[in-house]
């Protein structure tokens, strides 16, 4: 089994939305997911709210920060952000890095349905970028 690792700076909207498409959308035969943060945010209402719109409940996630267990034994690491990518530890030899530079939705500002469009549209690109995973695979 494969272990995939999101990271993002609290753990709390793009990691967790990451987490949530790719347990829906890749084998659970083949791989394990995990995400995590520098920091632990809390799980953002709004992504739990986004991602129930699109038909997966990441309500029952917790929001964590990076273990360095399963970070050394992951196959695959993907950074949704600067933050992450610049401050996470060093990623592993034997790990495949990519990098996925995604805005921060919970730092969004307008109107509650523009705040609300800009974690559609972050939750929508993460999930073309964990489609194509698994057409990879």
């Amino acid at each position: 089994m494969k272990k995939i690792y999101f990271l993002c700076t609290g753990n709390s909207c793009r990691s967790q939305m990451a987490e949530g498409y790719a347990k829906k959308l890749l084998s659970s035969r083949d791989y394990i997911i995990q995400s995590a943060g520098i920091e632990s945010h809390g799980l953002n209402p709004k992504a739990v709210q986004v991602m129930l719109e699109d038909g997966v409940d990441i309500h029952m996630q917790t929001s964590d920060v990076i273990d360095p267990v399963y970070f050394a034994a992951a196959d695959l690491i993907i950074t949704l952000c600067g933050d992450a990518r610049d401050n996470c530890p060093v990623i592993p030899p034997t790990s495949t890095h990519v990098h996925w530079d995604l805005e921060d939705p919970a730092r969004a500002t307008g109107t509650a349905e523009e705040v609300m469009n800009k974690f559609r549209e972050v939750r929508d690109t993460i999930k073309v970028n964990i489609l194509a995973l698994a057409e990879a695979e």
